[in-house]
This record gives C-alpha cells, structure tokens and sequence, in this order.
C-alpha cells in the first residue's frame, strides 16, 4: 500500500487530492500537512468530505509515515520546502507547483506529463507535474511536435474557470467580479508558455516559431477549453489519424469527430480533442478540468506509473452531465 503524505493540504488541489486518495484502492493518506489549520479536521476545510475522514491537518509533515509526497504549495514555496526539510532519499515527490518544470542544471525532476514522459516517469524519483493550461495546450500540439509538421507560429485562445487561481480570493477571483464576467490576462507571456515551448522542442527540437497565448478568465469554476491553431498542409483526414494514432495507447485523452465542450471533462482525468482544418489552418479544439488532468488527477496519474500500478487505478472519475 502506498503511504501518501500531502503538504499543503488546504488549498484546491490538496481538495482534489485527498478526495481522490480516500477511494483509491492501493493508496493510503498518511497525513495532510497545514500550519495554517493544524489540528482541524480536514472536512472543516474541505466541506464537502464531512463524513468522508476522520483525517486532522497536521503541523509538521511526518516523513517516516510516507513513501511519497504531493506538495500542493503556491509557486516557489516547493523549492522553499525542499531546502529546508531533511527529506529521506527513499520518498518520491510530486511537485504541483510551477518550481521544477524547466529543466536546470541541478533539477533532477522529471517533467510530468504522462502523453510524452510516461517511461521516464515510470522510472523517476522526483516529478514536475505539469500546468493547468500547459496540459490542455500540449495536448492539442503534441502529436504534430512528434511528427515534425510544427513549421510555423501557434495561436491559442484558452479560457479557464476560478479555480485556477487558487483558493485565496482575489480581486478577480470572487463570485461577484468573476460571474457573468470574461477579461484577457497575461497576454502572450503566460508563466506556462516555458514548459509548454519545451515540450515542443523535445519533440521537434527544430522548433523555434511564436506561441501566441491568449489567457482568459471565464465565469465558471473550473474546466480549460482551448482553441489551437497553426499552418498545416495536410487533410483533415490525416490529421485525424496522426492524433488518434499518437494518443492510441494514452487511456485519458480522446480524439472525437463532434465538437466538445467542458461538461464532458469536468470532475475527470480525461482530455478530449477536436480537430479541424480550415483552408491552410489546423483547428485542435482541447477540454480539461483544470484541477485534475490539470493538477492533481495528472498528479496521481503519475504516482500510479512511478509505482508501477495501471495507469488509471483509482482515477475512474465520473463527469457531471448538469
């Protein structure tokens, strides 16, 4: 049995996490770190598990209980973390923060993303998971990346729910800002536009056009949809088969012939892909939900593969229709 310790258990992902961890049937939670709710049942925080555990935050994290580590931190707290705890060598650490992601000299992550890392994952001590709009983005590109038909500039316009910034209200985050509201931020220098050009040269490491990235806050809670575009001098019927052949043996991404929208992937680990060729563009229509193959369903779906369990053990995730 997997021993399972969270750090920086009150936040989002940390939500997801344990939720998903609580049925998993070869995964235990050891403990669910918090300062800030030490001593609290963690169903104070998150609601919606009364009944679910009998879990406490705890202050300290409590390494000789785990054998892997999430660490569900804000954006440079991981490295802080890391610097300043003794972890054993022998416990594994998944990282949701953007931290590890670029590779360094020195950072021995591995970046995590199961559709174009899976062996190594399989095989790694440390892991980097992946953005939640590096996810969706990659996943829409890849299979042109692998087949070395990224031969101009990329055009993505992807909106995102709430959740993507975190659980803190912000002045852009709360209810009566964000309903029936739509606004465009960091314009063409998003922080995931980093990892996502890497992956890109890791696969055609010829690669050296624009990615034009277009962030946008929606007025739902969570799920990412993004519109993909760039020049493609094949049909459409190629197109279609180079994703459904790529994406063959990957369980949680899917090619569909109709148009998608976030209802199908919300509350999964799933992605669904669209594609379309208008005149000399490839269109690649992507869903996800943003805190799971966005964050922390991915995060177990790395976990499985560095423990060598079936890739989507304890991941069959049910979405919600309405």
């Amino acid at each position: 049995m997997i021993q399972v310790g969270i750090i920086g258990g009150a936040g989002y992902t940390a939500g997801e996490l344990i939720r998903i961890l609580l049925t998993h049937p070869e995964a235990k939670i050891a403990f669910v770190q918090s300062s800030s709710n030490a001593g609290n049942p963690v169903y104070k925080v998150h609601r919606d598990l009364i009944g679910e555990t009998d879990l406490k935050f705890i202050a300290e994290p409590d390494f000789d209980k785990s054998n892997v580590i999430f660490l569900c931190m804000g954006h440079g707290k991981s490295k802080e973390f890391i610097a300043n705890n003794s972890i054993p060598a022998s416990i594994k650490i998944i990282d949701l923060s953007h931290d590890y992601r670029l590779k360094a000299e020195g950072n021995d992550f591995v970046y995590g993303l199961p559709e174009i890392n899976r062996e190594a994952i399989r095989s790694a001590q440390r892991i980097a998971n992946p953005g939640c709009f590096a996810t969706g983005i990659q996943l829409a590109v890849l299979p042109l990346a692998a087949a070395g038909l990224l031969e101009s500039e990329i055009h993505v316009h992807a909106i995102t729910g709430s959740t993507g910034a975190g659980q803190a209200p912000t002045k852009t985050s709360h209810f009566s800002w964000r309903n029936s509201n739509v606004s465009v931020y960091k314009a063409f220098q998003h922080q995931h536009l980093g990892e996502i050009r890497q992956s890109f040269v890791q696969l055609q490491n010829s690669f050296d056009n624009a990615i034009n990235f277009i962030p946008v806050r929606g007025n739902h809670t969570r799920g990412i949809f993004a519109s993909v575009y760039t020049d493609y001098a094949g049909s459409v019927e190629d197109a279609v088969k180079l994703y459904e052949d790529y994406y063959a043996d990957h369980p949680f991404v899917f090619v569909t012939n109709e148009n998608p929208d976030l209802k199908q992937v919300v509350n999964t680990n799933k992605a669904v892909l669209h594609v379309e060729k208008h005149e000399g563009k490839l269109l690649v229509l992507s869903v996800t939900d943003n805190l799971l193959k966005g964050a922390s369903g991915q995060a177990v779906q790395n976990m499985n593969l560095m423990f060598g369990l079936e890739e989507k053990t304890g991941l069959n995730l049910k979405p919600v229709s309405f």
